[in-house]
């Protein structure tokens, strides 16, 4: 039997993929499936609940914090989303010319993206700070305001402030992938242009863009979930605060189920989360389909 697996080239891959099979059942698929089941239930902290059907998800749909934390994930996510892309775009475009220190650059493009989320987060809670925040007091000494800028105690501030630390770590990650999908694109399509006459915007529209956009889709879904989902940057810096201005799915969520022991509550806003994550996804397979990813393939 054991010969026969040998010689057997989808069994032996079979088996080599039981492994992960297992941590993927394990650790994605049971709290998944948990996550649902308890989405349909009252289950509190210490008490067993009951099945209450759709009632969850009825009263999140009236819970005006619920729809406001909502409001709150798109709109963070949308742009963040489009200011990393662009940045990132522009970032990725740069390090792939010919420029003094090149790798020196790529290198320190990489740190915020490196540092531990926690320790970022701690890093803009003191920019921020409303007493001790060193924007505020350079903008002071430039003589641009007169006085420290409420950064974290304004709903509207809050947002711009979590939304710019979320580019500031997550440009690194897009302008890296970028400039690899760039160094792929050969050198000779953009001799041949420039031999027509092609201005370098033209290239970048005509041959940059077109061949990079199986990339792009991939990037920009991976950025997209990651945003969408992110917990740690709002819950050291705001926790949500101030009045629910800056709270997302994940973070309520996780007040609801952890903090408030509304496990039921929590797993139902958590759950309300996948169909706009599922959206992304699909977002990015029909992104690949447009060009085909494999070389030589054709377009689609």
């Amino acid at each position: 039997m054991f010969q026969s697996i040998q010689n057997s080239r989808n069994a032996l891959g079979l088996l080599f993929m039981l492994p992960a099979a297992v941590l993927l059942l394990l650790f994605l698929t049971y709290p998944l499936g948990l996550g649902v089941w308890l989405g349909f239930t009252d289950t509190k902290v210490g008490r067993a609940g009951e099945w209450i059907g759709l009632e969850n998800y009825v009263f999140l749909w009236e819970d005006a914090v619920t729809r406001l934390a909502l409001f709150n994930t798109l709109l963070y996510t949308f742009i963040a989303s489009v200011l990393k892309f662009f940045l990132g775009l522009w970032l990725a475009v740069l390090l792939n010319e010919r420029i003094p220190a090149k790798t020196l650059f790529r290198s320190v493009i990489l740190l915020p993206y490196i540092v531990p989320t926690a320790l970022s987060a701690l890093a803009f809670w003191w920019l921020y700070d409303s007493q001790f925040s060193i924007i505020s007091w350079v903008l002071m000494k430039l003589g641009w305001i007169d006085h420290y800028i409420d950064f974290l105690g304004d709903p509207w501030n809050a947002r711009w402030s979590v939304i710019a630390a979320n580019v500031w770590r997550g440009v690194p990650f897009v302008a890296i992938t970028l400039l690899a999908g760039l160094q792929t694109i050969s050198p000779s399509l953009y001799e041949a242009s420039a031999i027509d006459g092609a201005t370098g915007w033209q290239r970048f529209r005509h041959i940059t863009l077109p061949l990079l956009t199986p990339i792009i889709a991939v990037v920009m879904t991976f950025s997209v979930l990651f945003t969408f989902t992110d917990f740690q940057l709002i819950y050291v810096i705001t926790r949500g605060g101030p009045l629910n201005a800056t709270h997302l799915m994940a973070t309520l969520s996780f007040q609801r189920a952890i903090s408030g022991g509304a496990l039921g509550e929590g797993a139902a806003i958590a759950i309300a989360m996948v169909p706009f994550l599922l959206a992304a996804i699909l977002f990015s397979y029909f992104g690949l389909q447009r060009r085909a990813w494999q070389q030589g393939g054709s377009d689609q």
